[in-house]
């Protein structure tokens, strides 16, 4: 694919039919000159050196060596900015329960952000694996389908919370069903499904589940995570999560679920606790997957072609310099190194190095930045982009890149100022639409639903066909509806706080008031009135305790709804 990095530099080319037309006239002028002063067969034989055809070719060859120096000022580039690269790794898809059992703390810091840490030490462990993300609780959906792109797993992995489901439960069977329909169609590589819980299956099926996938050749790890003491769930605010019956949940590790799940699916389980060495076991378990060569599509440069243009340009020059307008057989009058040759030479000279120099310097910094940045050093790439954006401010690909180093970093802010000054710049739409993306990314993290949706659109508008920012938009759909009912729901609370206490004034009034009244009634009441209430009480004391022996004659059920 062949492309030009600054287009704008093309319109330069219409001087080159301008100066042909003023190199026309002049010529035709000359002529006319020459027929005014004699005879032109007779001026022909008095000037015998003269070339007819040597100016013409100089200034053909000036003319073709012009067109080629703007063509390099354009930068022109032959590649593609999508490759595939052939790595050998395994596929993983981890399935994390983010029930609200996993906020118990009996794992420090809790049960979850033990479970995020071991996932992103998993992460960095990778090389050239592929990983995928999967949360469940009550129903289960892919956070990020299978990719080999680690700096967006970490930052999907850094948003996970109970929240991000409503449904609140446990259903594994769900979750490993899901995970076996989002490898890739790849045979004979590797494939592991890594299912981190408590083990409070509440759905049951996952046993079958493990079986299903371990037939199609996939393995079945569970991480159990929590004690199998049990421990309260909290709820932020001090308390603790009760049941309907007002007793505190205890939720604990469910040890024999997760090794009959584990021994289903053909994998192993392993213990998550505050000692144990579960990220090395679990490494070790991993290792012994066959790894194949796998196809994994990465983004990079396209390859400057202005070399090729300069070595023309000079060799045109040269040609240039050396053919004299005299017609000399010999060539005994070629001096190439007189004065005014040298001065010459050396003026194209400067005018190549410079020109080299510019269209090199922000090329080689954007180089140096992405080896930088897939080594992890994340901010000396920052460095080498902004030094590639001193040198050419109109570089869309070292803004693209400066705010991927910034996201690295979590620079959220000023990552998305580099990408969106990159959306201005870039004319390639696919380049256009993956610097969207990146945006839509940032703002989703944030929980800035409205911005991240407005991103993705822009992106799948330039680039249809990318199903990863279209599962992104309907992801950040369901998550703002999620917000907006969640915001909804506080602003009810606190409207019905402040009419609860509005009521609870009045009925103190009215509590004082009916007391007063009492008091005056009690001062006036006769001896009949008095025995007219006690019968009516003592009557109503009867009713009462029909009704009480009544209802506990009643069958009681003792289901409970579970919501952790």
């Amino acid at each position: 694919m062949f492309r030009f990095e600054e287009p704008i530099y093309l319109y330069l080319l219409a001087i080159i039919p301008l100066l042909a037309v003023v190199k026309w006239m002049l010529d035709r002028q000359q002529k006319k000159r020459l027929r005014r002063f004699g005879d032109p067969q007779l001026l022909k034989q008095l000037m015998p050196d003269v070339s007819k055809w040597r100016p013409t070719a100089k200034f053909w060859l000036l003319q073709a060596a012009l067109t080629l120096l703007i063509v390099m000022l354009a930068r022109p580039q032959m590649g593609t900015r999508v490759s595939n690269e052939k790595r050998t790794g395994i596929e993983t898809i981890i399935a994390m329960d983010i029930s609200n059992s996993m906020l118990a703390e009996d794992v420090a810091p809790s049960r979850l952000d033990r479970t995020k840490m071991m996932v992103e030490n998993l992460v960095d462990n990778f090389t050239d694996d592929k990983i995928g993300l999967i949360v469940f609780a009550g129903e289960a959906f892919v956070q990020l389908p299978i990719t080999s792109d680690y700096v967006s797993a970490k930052m999907f992995l850094s948003d996970i919370t109970p929240s991000l489901i409503v449904s609140q439960g446990t259903d594994i069977a769900t979750a490993i069903n899901m995970a076996v329909n989002s490898f890739t169609q790849q045979q004979g590589v590797g494939k592991a499904i890594i299912v981190v819980t408590d083990g409070e299956d509440h759905e049951g099926g996952a046993e079958e589940a493990a079986k299903a996938a371990r037939k199609k050749g996939m393995r079945v790890y569970v991480l159990g995570v929590g004690s199998p003491d049990g421990s309260p769930i909290p709820l932020g605010n001090g308390e603790y999560m009760k049941d309907k019956t007002g007793n505190t949940v205890m939720t604990k590790l469910n040890e024999d679920m997760c090794r009959t799940i584990a021994q289903a699916g053909g994998g192993a389980y392993i213990h998550v606790n505050n000692n144990s060495n579960a990220q090395q076991q679990l490494d070790n378990e991993l290792a012994k997957l066959s790894k194949k060569e796998m196809q994994s599509t990465v983004y990079s440069d396209y390859d400057e072609q202005y070399q090729a243009f300069g070595v023309i340009v000079l060799i045109l020059l040269i040609i240039e310099i050396c053919l004299l307008e005299r017609k000399n057989p010999l060539a005994k009058r070629i001096n190439i190194f007189g004065r005014r040759q040298r001065q010459t030479t050396m003026v194209v000279a400067f005018l190549m190095m410079a020109t080299f120099a510019s269209a090199q310097t922000d090329r080689q910094y954007v180089s140096q930045g992405n080896k930088l940045f897939r080594g992890g050093q994340y901010d000396k790439a920052e460095v080498a982009y902004r030094k590639a954006i001193e040198k050419n401010p109109r570089n869309p690909q070292a803004h693209y890149n400066l705010g991927n180093s910034l996201m690295a970093q979590r620079k959220d802010s000023a990552a998305i100022q580099s990408l969106q000054k990159s959306t201005e710049l870039e004319t390639s739409k696919t380049r256009k639409a993956m610097a969207y993306h990146n945006i839509g990314v940032v703002c989703q993290q944030h929980k800035m639903y409205g911005e991240a949706i407005d991103a993705y659109k822009n992106a799948l508008r330039l680039n249809p066909a990318d199903d990863t920012t279209r599962y992104n938009l309907e992801l950040c759909k369901r998550q703002q509806k999620q917000q907006q009912q969640q915001q909804k729901n506080q602003q009810q609370n606190k409207d019905n706080k402040d009419k609860n206490g509005k009521d609870k004034k009045d009925e103190k009034q009215q509590n004082k008031d009916n007391k007063q009244q009492n008091k005056d009634k009690e001062n006036k009441m006769s001896k009949e009135n008095a025995e007219q209430m006690l019968n009516a009480a003592m009557q109503q004391e009867k009713s009462t305790q029909q009704r009480i022996k009544k209802a506990m004659q009643k069958p009681r059920s003792n289901k409970l709804d579970k919501e952790w």
